[in-house]
């Protein structure tokens, strides 16, 4: 988490009051975001047999998070990925990437991010690092951020809205899922690009 430096107040503890009523931190007001999965896109890229990448993405997920905005702290957070909502675009291979060679959904029906750490890099962008769960196992990931807007939606639900691109690469056999990797029918390194909306919703968290 980014930590905020305060000036230490010398001159008279009469200014002490106005000082913690302007102060970041006493404006500040962690608030609850929840992911909108009508504007939600998660695609992967693997390398298949070292001639072109094959491309997917998860047609389901559901997401959450507290973020200050004022204090520019992502608090907590996690997003949960249905593992048989893969989708490659080609019926056969779904359903291997499904079974006990990749996914193995029937196990693990579940994907998931727990946001862990956040440290801010620039005015908008950000490193998030959180523990991913695949195939039972948890191992650390950083998600390189950009915040690309946050404002009313101007139609629809008009809720105050975050609109957030994230991306990193990690290696699928830290997860034990190895099947391919002989003969490099399948590579190890996985890219995973996100983008997305989250409303703010209403009320203190």
């Amino acid at each position: 988490m980014m930590f905020i430096k305060r000036k230490t107040l010398t001159r008279s503890a009469i200014a002490l009051p106005a000082a913690i009523a302007l102060s970041p931190a006493a404006m500040a007001e962690p608030r609850n975001f929840v992911v909108d999965d009508e504007h939600f896109s998660m695609f992967f890229e693997i390398m298949h047999i070292g001639y072109a990448p094959v491309m997917g993405m998860f047609r389901e997920v559901e997401g959450q998070f507290v973020y200050d905005e004022e204090a520019r702290e992502l608090e907590s957070g996690q997003l949960v990925f249905q593992s048989d909502s893969v989708y490659t675009n080609h019926k056969k291979r779904d359903e291997h990437v499904r079974n006990e060679d990749f996914l193995d959904a029937d196990e693990y029906p579940e994907i998931t991010f727990t946001i862990t750490d956040f440290e801010t890099t620039g005015e908008n962008t950000g490193k998030v690092t959180g523990d991913l769960e695949l195939l039972g196992q948890k191992r650390p990931v950083v998600l390189d951020v950009t915040l690309n807007k946050a404002d009313v939606y101007p139609f629809g639900h008009e809720e105050y809205t975050l609109g957030i691109s994230a991306s990193t690469t990690l290696k699928r056999s830290e997860w034990g899922m190895t099947y391919g990797l002989d003969g490099a029918m399948v590579g190890d390194e996985v890219k995973l690009h996100f983008g997305f909306e989250a409303i703010r919703e209403s009320g203190m968290f």
